[in-house]
């Protein structure tokens, strides 16, 4: 068995995200899958430019919580008001299906917990 190594869950994280983003009527201006470097997608919808910043966040930590981002999504938010764009958090929780605690392997089984966009204010 393989570990997905950090830059695959975050690969993983933005396909989830990008899916969603597509699905919702997104388009996509640019994509960055480069680890650390933010944002993941720049996107337009309804003629408004979108930043979303993706984060694969590994058991047991909870993809809900921005506070251990809160200084990066901030230095964001203020780079996308001057495009006159809104930021986005998706935080993608990802964990082994069988045994929480063991790390997501390649080819088998995960869980998803992921509820969407978090506005950045």
């Amino acid at each position: 068995m393989k570990e997905l190594t950090e830059q695959e869950l975050h690969n993983l994280a933005m396909n989830i995200v990008g899916k969603e983003l597509e699905a919702n009527g997104f388009e996509f201006m640019s994509v960055n899958s480069e680890l650390k470097k933010n944002p993941q997608f720049v996107c337009l919808k309804e003629k408004k430019m979108h930043f979303v910043v993706v984060k694969a966040i590994s058991y047991p930590g909870d993809p809900k919580d921005t506070d251990f981002f809160r200084a990066d999504l901030n230095k964001m938010r203020d780079h996308a008001l001057k495009f006159e764009a809104e930021t986005f958090y998706a935080g993608v929780g990802l964990v082994n299906a069988v045994e929480y605690n063991l790390p997501v392997y390649l080819n088998e089984e995960y869980i998803v917990d992921y509820d969407g966009l978090i506005k950045i204010q």
